[in-house]
């Protein structure tokens, strides 16, 4: 069986405050997974650490197989991201968005 994403007693602590608990998934490629919870719950932070934007204070994640210290860059060409929220600017269009101003 094939899994995508695994992650296996991820904890991550932010001083005092433990903000994931020893959570362990699966999810088979193709699956479609969604998380929920009420705010504070963890959700941002797997996520964060499913991206390889923090790293878990114990457990480990790994996206096909691999984990970021063996080929973060090798993960970070399979991952796809699409914020809530816009990330450009108004006045600016999305051909412009890798330029300065």
């Amino acid at each position: 069986m094939t899994f995508m994403v695994e992650l296996a007693g991820v904890s991550k602590r932010f001083g005092e405050v433990e903000a994931v608990r020893d959570l362990t998934l699966s999810i088979r490629q193709g699956e479609i997974f969604g998380l929920l919870g009420p705010n504070g719950a963890g959700k941002t932070t797997t996520i964060r650490m499913l991206m390889g934007l923090e790293r878990p204070t114990s457990g480990t994640v790994r996206i096909a197989g691999l984990t970021f210290r063996e080929d973060g860059a090798a993960i970070r060409r399979l991952i796809g991201w699409v914020p809530q929220a816009p990330a450009l600017r108004p006045d600016r269009h999305a051909a412009e968005a890798g330029s300065r101003p």
